[in-house]
């Protein structure tokens, strides 16, 4: 019988055009929008959507709520 190896997806973040790296894999992807609101003000108005599967790799995107109705 063979093994099952389990790998889990390596994470990344985008925000705009910006490919932010995963500053701590355990940390819940809404704390790594907190984590990068200090640089980006922009996120402390954000969302996280996904994950989508691109490339192996699991992409999150930060979008603002700002200017949108609903």
């Amino acid at each position: 019988m063979a093994a099952l190896n389990v790998t889990g997806l390596m994470r990344v973040f985008k925000f705009g055009k910006i490919d932010l790296a995963d500053p701590d894999p355990t940390m819940l992807p809404d704390d790594v929008l907190n984590f990068y609101s200090g640089t980006y003000p922009e996120l402390t108005t954000s969302n996280v959507h996904g994950p989508k599967v691109e490339g192996g790799k699991a992409v999150y995107e930060f979008k603002t709520t700002v200017g949108t109705k609903g």
